[in-house]
C-alpha cells in the first residue's frame, strides 16, 4: 500500500512550533545567517522559540499573543553586524524551502507571502533615514 504524499495545511501553534524549530535548526546551521543567530545575537533557542510562535501565530491566526519589539531587536543586531540584502534572501530561501517541506495549503502559501513582505520592509527599516526619528526614542 502506497503511503499518501499529500502534506496538510498549517492549522495551529503545533504546526506552526514545528515549522519554527525545524527553520531555526537550519537558520542556524546555515554559513552565510546562521552566525547571526549564534554569535551575533547569541539567541537563546528554547526562550526565543515561544516568541517567534506567538509572532507566526498571530500573523496567521490573529491570535493577538505577539507583543512586538521585532525591529529594535533587528536594528540592535544591524548595529553589531549588517544585515545585507543576501542574509535577507537566505533567510526567505530557508523560511520558504522548511514551509515547503513540510506543509501545503492556504496558510502554508500565507506563511510565505507574509514573509516575502517581512524581509523587504525589514531591509528598508534598517536603512534608518527613512524612518521618522519616533522609531529611535523608548
Amino acid at each position: 500500500m502506497l503511503k499518501s504524499t499529500q502534506k496538510k495545511d498549517i492549522e495551529g501553534r503545533a504546526d506552526i512550533a514545528r515549522l519554527i524549530r525545524a527553520f531555526y535548526t537550519h537558520a542556524m546551521a546555515d554559513e552565510l545567517i546562521g552566525p547571526f543567530f549564534t554569535e551575533v545575537a547569541a539567541i537563546n533557542l528554547e526562550e526565543h522559540l515561544p516568541v517567534m510562535y506567538d509572532f507566526w501565530e498571530n500573523l496567521l491566526f490573529q491570535t493577538g499573543g505577539y507583543r512586538g519589539g521585532m525591529m529594535q531587536k533587528h536594528f540592535a543586531l544591524n548595529d553589531k553586524r549588517k544585515l545585507t540584502p543576501e542574509h535577507f534572501e537566505r533567510w526567505l530561501e530557508l523560511f520558504e524551502r522548511e514551509v515547503d517541506r513540510q506543509f501545503q495549503g492556504p496558510k502554508a502559501e500565507e506563511a510565505k507571502r507574509r514573509a516575502h513582505s517581512i524581509a523587504p520592509s525589514m531591509q528598508m527599516k534598517m536603512n534608518r533615514s527613512f524612518l521618522p526619528m519616533s522609531w529611535f526614542t523608548n
